[in-house]
């Protein structure tokens, strides 16, 4: 079943669950070259269409809905703030691929977001956090991300990325005549 607001223009939550004019931007991006080792951040990285970060060992299923993770930047601090931690949490401790700033990633949900001049993903879901932070951020640090786990994301259409790049929510697609 659709969505009961897509394109119900006469609909009020219709009209502002589409309206996302803000822009966001990549704050940081990491790959796990090894399963269970740290993340490396990295400035840049090609990301392959319909499959992974280049570097990343994920073994992602083709047409896959966990093909990247995001996590929102400012909820770094809200994370440290849980922990009683005075600066923001390092991102590559989260375990997400990208780290995106200025827009609500929840907002994305089932939307196309364009990444720079190339990369295209589709917002699949919520990356729920996992018994890992707890190792990662001590104890509490699964509770600490419970709500700030960010999402999942299939990739479109792949091309470099890099920090810095813009981050731009495309316009919604009407559903198929059969939904």
């Amino acid at each position: 079943m659709a969505f009961p607001f897509f394109g119900d223009d006469k609909s009020k939550i219709a009209q502002m669950l589409a309206t996302l004019p803000q822009q966001g931007r990549v704050e940081w991006i990491g790959i796990r070259p090894v399963r269970r080792e740290p993340l490396v951040s990295v400035p840049e990285v090609e990301v392959l269409t319909d499959a992974r970060l280049q570097g990343d060992h994920a073994r992602v299923k083709t047409g896959g809905k966990r093909q990247v993770t995001l996590v929102q930047h400012e909820h770094l601090m809200a994370v440290a703030g849980f922990l009683g931690q005075p600066t923001p949490v390092d991102p590559g401790r989260l375990r997400r691929n990208l780290v995106v700033s200025g827009l609500n990633l929840l907002a994305l949900k089932n939307r196309r977001v364009q990444f720079g001049e190339e990369v295209i993903l589709e917002i699949t879901g919520e990356c729920h956090p996992c018994s890992r932070m707890e190792e990662e951020l001590g104890p509490g640090g699964y509770n600490a991300m419970r709500g700030h786990g960010g999402l999942t994301a299939r990739i479109i259409r792949g091309g470099l990325l890099r920090v810095g790049d813009a981050v731009l929510v495309l316009p919604a697609e009407a559903p198929a005549a059969d939904q």
